[in-house]
């Protein structure tokens, strides 16, 4: 299967969108970003650049848990917002 890479203004673009699709598979408990991106139907790397994003403005934080392969987890951040 060939996938189309879409260029990366187009999925920070998307970031306020997904935003809420992200808090909604994390009040189930946290996730990895493959985990969030299979939730989701996303690529991972599109998942990463939003769960970074949200990580930078408090939407999203570490647990601090590593799983096995070596991906952090996250959870929704408690505040304003969430």
């Amino acid at each position: 299967m060939i996938s189309e890479v879409r260029d990366l203004r187009e999925v920070i673009r998307e970031e306020m969108l997904m935003r809420d699709k992200i808090i909604g598979v994390l009040k189930d408990g946290p996730r990895t970003i493959p985990e969030i991106a299979q939730a989701l139907g996303r690529p991972s790397y599109e998942v990463m650049y939003w769960v970074m994003g949200m990580r930078k403005y408090g939407y999203v934080t570490e647990t601090g848990e590593i799983t096995d392969e070596g991906y952090h987890k996250y959870k929704a951040a408690l505040g304003e917002g969430n």
